[in-house]
């Protein structure tokens, strides 16, 4: 059985590795794409990378009514991925979001409309499989080593800070760590910021450069020994494998999950 797809955000660097994943993929279809600007020159810039000619819509409504898909791929950013979704899963449609930056509301609203829908929804802030297993490898060691710091490196067009995946991985880390407060009780910041951001604890360091793709350290500390847990994307072709995997577990879904961890059967 063919899968049909719709994506949004196919010029991005990530869109146009999703298009190349679909369409090396024989059980995949991609029927059509979401694209803010809809020109005639985007539209042959997208059927270059797909070989064939893709529809391009800039009207989510008009899209989803037009075409017939099973599932949706939005890759773009958190204001118009939220809509994207939101559209999609009213309409029935199956969505694999690799969109970061979602407020927990925003996430909340989705998991209600999904359950709703009885429609699969999967969220992942990191596609990278070696990404998801450094978060659960986190989560392992927090249990004996409960003093941590995540240092995230992107590129410099990432319009969030800190990453999904770093907020992620906070999150998957409590399940295993009590909060507490580190370093010395009465230190403080001569410049504001220095310490980074600061969840349950945790702080939070956000790198912006160009040259770098996605990468994650996260560093506990312990009497005489660090234990460093690292992982590095150096193209975005990294991604392909988990997006696959997304779109290959979501029909099988019921409502929203968030974190590809979960259909990895770690």
């Amino acid at each position: 059985m063919t899968t049909r797809i719709i994506l949004a955000g196919p010029r991005g660097r990530m869109g146009s590795e999703a298009i190349k994943m679909i369409q090396a993929t024989k059980e995949f279809s991609l029927i059509a794409c979401l694209d803010r600007e809809a020109t005639a020159a985007n539209e042959s810039k997208i059927n270059e990378i797909a070989g064939e000619n893709i529809p391009l819509y800039e009207q989510t409504d008009v899209c989803f009514q037009e075409t017939e898909a099973d599932v949706f791929i939005d890759l773009t950013v958190p204001d118009a991925g939220y809509i994207h979704t939101k559209e999609a899963l009213s309409h029935g449609i199956a969505a694999v979001v690799g969109t970061s930056g979602f407020s927990d509301k925003q996430l909340e609203e989705l998991s209600q409309l999904a359950t709703k829908q009885q429609t699969g929804c999967i969220i992942a802030p990191n596609f990278a499989l070696g990404a998801v297993l450094m978060m659960h490898f986190s989560k392992m060691a927090a249990k004996y080593f409960p003093d941590v710091e995540i240092i995230e490196k992107h590129h410099d067009q990432k319009l969030d800070a800190p990453s999904g995946t770093a907020k992620k991985t906070v999150e998957v880390i409590k399940e295993n760590r009590a909060k507490k407060m580190q370093g010395h009780p009465h230190e403080y910041e001569s410049e504001k910021g220095a310490r980074g951001a600061n969840m349950d604890g945790i702080h939070l360091h956000s790198m912006r450069l160009p040259g770098l793709v996605a990468h994650q350290e996260v560093v506990f500390g312990s009497n005489a020994e660090l234990l460093t847990i690292k992982h590095d994307s150096f193209h975005r072709e990294s991604f392909m494998q988990g997006l696959k995997l997304a779109v290959e577990k979501v029909l099988d879904t019921d409502g929203l999950v968030y974190g590809l961890e979960h259909v990895m059967e770690l």
